[in-house]
């Protein structure tokens, strides 16, 4: 795991909008995870903006999102596939037939899972995982307590999620359906590489014990420790909770991965 500090949220986002975009240039036909969320909005829509100036081109890019709602269609507004279109699948030259979001209103979503988990094998898995982070440290909806060796499967969401969602559902927690489809954190660990974007104070708290604490289903996205190939993008706020700050601002001045992304002014 490496770790960039941001100066702020605005620097953080710029920044992963770029290393998705290098990834784009380096790998055309690059299989993306993508997430939802806040945070993924303002990404979404730098890559939105250079693939208007020809500066990236997703016509032969295949995306996979983390998860959806079960029970919600992808016509209804707050489905994750309606998200994707809104933010990014409408405003880049990426084909309908190459994403992919599981399917919430399948008649066996249990099924559906298994035939997500499979679809993403014969994609010849995923090549760069985009993840942000739950208040309660899930990654996609792998909420506490899950297996880390878990896969795609269908999910009871936790009382704290529902309350975090409950703002894209008029305020009401009873509204937020109370299952969803994930990828499991096994899926998400296979990923060759992942960048996990966290922002604000209000996540400081789990961000220390994603990257410091030890690694336990308590808190799913502790399981990146494992992973060979994960950068984690923060902003100050969100890193203010750490408490061995100068030993990864020391790897940020002396590793060549690192000072090369300060380098390039993002």
């Amino acid at each position: 795991m490496k770790i960039m500090i941001c100066p702020d949220a605005s620097h953080a986002r710029t920044l992963a909008a770029r290393i998705l975009s290098d990834q784009i240039r380096e790998k055309p036909a690059s299989v993306l995870g993508l997430a939802t969320g806040r945070t993924m909005e303002a990404i979404y829509s730098l890559l939105a903006e250079r693939s208007r100036h020809d500066e990236i081109d997703f016509s032969a890019v295949t995306t996979f999102n983390l998860d959806e709602y079960a029970g919600l269609h992808a016509g209804h507004d707050q489905s994750y596939r309606y998200y994707m279109r809104k933010h990014l699948f409408d405003h880049v030259n990426i084909a309908p037939d190459r994403t992919h979001v599981p399917d919430g209103s399948a008649a066996d979503v249990e099924a559906e899972a298994v035939s997500y988990e499979n679809r993403i094998a014969a994609a010849g898995g995923i090549d760069l995982q985009l993840l942000g982070l739950g208040e309660n440290g899930h990654i996609g909806f792998n909420e506490p307590l899950s297996s880390l060796s878990s896969r795609t499967r269908v999910v009871t969401l936790a009382q704290a999620t529902l309350e975090q969602n409950a703002v894209m559902f008029g305020g009401d927690p009873g509204r937020v359906p109370t299952r969803a489809l994930t990828m499991g954190t096994g899926t998400i660990l296979d990923s060759r590489k992942v960048l996990l974007v966290v922002t604000g104070s209000k996540k400081a708290d789990i961000t220390a014990r994603v990257i410091e604490g030890p690694v336990s289903a308590l808190v799913p996205g502790s399981a990146l420790q494992f992973h060979p190939h994960c950068l984690v993008i923060l902003d100050n706020a969100a890193a203010s909770g750490l408490t061995q700050r100068d030993a990864i601002e020391w790897q940020m001045r002396h590793d060549p991965e690192l000072i090369a992304l300060s380098a390039d002014g993002s």
